[in-house]
């Protein structure tokens, strides 16, 4: 299993009425997590669109434990648990600065080629950085 932290801090525009963080926020600190881990693994998101590759989200769940607040800061724990062929799964914790978990989520995005707007197998490079962690 790969995974990956990614720290940030909670901004007033992201809290509700109730001083909570606003639910729909969680979704961009995933997407944070995504890009901060693959960047990790070598891999940009930038380059990846450059050749070609989009990786659109398809699916996404979330199971909400306990609100964020105001100037708190989180960890957002990025896993990736299985080598991707043409959809890529990856799993989140949101922790508190008090180890505490606050949800869990999952993101499954699918690669397409940007001509043709198919789905197509994963990057050899995504591929190739997956196994250094998930090979048995």
């Amino acid at each position: 299993m790969f995974e990956h932290r990614t720290k940030l801090r909670t901004r007033y525009s992201e809290v509700d009425r109730m001083g909570y963080v606003y639910y729909g926020n969680y979704a961009t600190y995933f997407e944070v997590g995504r890009v901060e881990a693959m960047r990790v693994l070598g891999i940009s998101y930038a380059e990846l669109e450059e050749e070609g590759i989009m990786m659109p989200v398809i699916r996404y769940e979330i199971d909400y434990r306990k609100p964020a607040f105001y100037d708190e800061e989180l960890t957002i724990i990025t896993r990736v648990k299985d080598v991707p062929r043409s959809r890529i799964r990856f799993e989140y914790e949101t922790q508190n600065a008090k180890g505490e978990t606050l949800n869990t989520a999952m993101t499954e995005l699918v690669f397409v080629d940007s001509r043709t707007m198919k789905p197509q197998r994963a990057p050899q490079v995504i591929v190739d950085a997956a196994n250094k962690y998930l090979k048995p």
